[in-house]
């Protein structure tokens, strides 16, 4: 009996140790790719588990299956914060939103849904209501789903704090993804003495780097297309023209400063007669101007923040 309780014991401290060592600030890159429906990158979406905290950036395609990939509950995301109101970057919220209100174990939410997002949100979250109203009229009645599961709180705002709760802070500011794509904002997620900064949609900006300078973990879009599609193509040059290049990047990096850069939201145009350039490609571009820790982030890479730099998992 006594050797019994002495096992018990040691099993016990292991247990809490275990426990103890369990990151308490963790990125999940869900989605790293853009509008085109690719198996290799979903829609862009990032999970931020800080502390107590369940957040998302963004809720791109398959946004809910990689959650529930990761181990992830549906319900248990605790906000929703949208950078600018693009297809490829909402597409995902009805499936997030209906589904982790479903009965199962990925679901079962019994609170609001939150999200928080430019002008525009509250519209967008409204007529999604409209559009699902028979699904959710049917779903209380027939399956007896709490009404509160399903209700919508969706908040504006403009650059500024936009969340403080359990020792996290989610700090929103503007980025330039265009002239008629405004507002469009990237996120700074701050936590115990440590952050991460998720670009969201921008070309070159001065207020992004003024807002990454000093991060641990800085996530950033990236496009590029060939010389001679660029030349050729006006569509392409448009897309281009929205977004940062892998050396304009670089020189972000090189000025923020981050313990580590990562690569998300890849756009690589191509076409059939110019196919596109290579994540390797990128790599070298960024090299031109800085020379720091990067990575090429793909789906369901994870980043563990810690006090003594950022690892991947």
């Amino acid at each position: 009996m006594k050797n019994l309780a002495a096992m018990l014991v040691l099993l016990l401290c292991w247990a809490g140790g275990a426990h103890a060592q369990q990151p308490d600030f963790k990125v999940t890159l869900l989605g790293t790719g853009s509008p085109p429906p690719v198996l290799t990158r979903f829609g862009p979406s990032v999970l931020v588990q800080a502390g107590k905290e369940t957040l998302l950036i963004d809720c791109g395609r398959g946004c809910s299956q990689r959650l529930w990939q990761g181990g992830v509950k549906l319900s248990s995301v605790d906000g929703l914060f949208i950078t600018h109101l693009h297809s490829d970057h909402v597409v995902g919220i009805p499936d997030l939103w209906l589904t982790g209100w479903l009965v199962g174990p990925y679901g079962l939410r019994r609170t609001p849904f939150r999200v928080w997002g430019p002008a525009g949100t509250r519209t967008l979250m409204e007529h999604l209501e409209k559009a699902y109203m028979w699904d959710l009229d049917t779903r209380v009645a027939d399956q007896k789903l709490p009404r509160e599961g399903v209700a919508i709180v969706a908040t504006e705002f403009v650059e500024g704090v936009v969340y403080e709760r359990n020792g996290v802070k989610v700090t929103a500011f503007e980025v330039d993804h265009g002239e008629l794509v405004r507002p469009a904002f990237g996120y700074r997620v701050d936590y115990d003495g440590r952050s991460v900064v998720i670009s969201g949609d921008t070309k070159f900006n001065e207020n992004l780097i003024r807002h990454a300078t000093g991060a641990d973990l800085l996530i950033h879009q990236v496009a590029m297309a060939r010389a001679e599609l660029i030349e050729k193509s006006e569509a392409v040059r448009r897309v281009l023209s929205h977004h940062t290049k892998p050396e304009e990047a670089g020189v972000v990096f090189t000025r923020a400063a981050p313990k580590l850069a990562v690569y998300y939201h890849v756009s690589l145009q191509g076409s059939p007669d110019y196919p596109p350039l290579t994540e390797k490609d990128v790599i070298d571009m960024t090299r031109s101007t800085y020379s720091g820790p990067l990575e090429m982030g793909q789906d369901m890479m994870v980043f563990v923040v810690g006090k003594d730099g950022v690892k991947k998992q």
